[in-house]
């Protein structure tokens, strides 16, 4: 398993902590130099996007893993976290159905995150 395959579902893991749904992982390593996954994500209102991208950056900070760049926190509608081999991005519903970044990276392998069962 890579790095970034790793940081993705440690990304995954972290966003079903907070009940985020709908969680896929798009391969990217032959599509782009920028990143190696993409892990998107959906939430039912604004203060769950918040909390989800909260609780990825808290997460992550455990492993000692630096987070890049982020953008959108105060809007809540649509939360980018780079992670350099990994970026995330936490949507609320009707934001993720617009941008539709499934279709427009359709070429990415991918893969619904099923998550741990409680």
């Amino acid at each position: 398993m890579t790095n970034g395959k790793k940081l993705a579902l440690s990304i995954a893991d972290a966003a079903d902590d907070k009940k985020a749904a709908d969680i896929l992982l798009l391969n990217m390593e032959k599509l782009t130099p920028m990143t190696d996954y993409f892990v998107i994500c959906s939430a039912r209102n604004t203060v769950q996007v918040q909390a989800i991208a909260d609780n990825i950056e808290d997460k992550l900070a455990e492993q000692n893993i630096q987070l890049m760049h982020k953008e959108g926190f105060t809007e809540g509608k649509w939360i980018l976290l780079d992670y350099g081999d990994c970026v995330a991005h936490v949507f609320l519903e009707a934001e993720r159905g617009f941008y539709n970044l499934e279709q427009l990276w359709a070429d990415a392998p991918s893969e619904s995150y099923k998550g741990t069962e409680d």
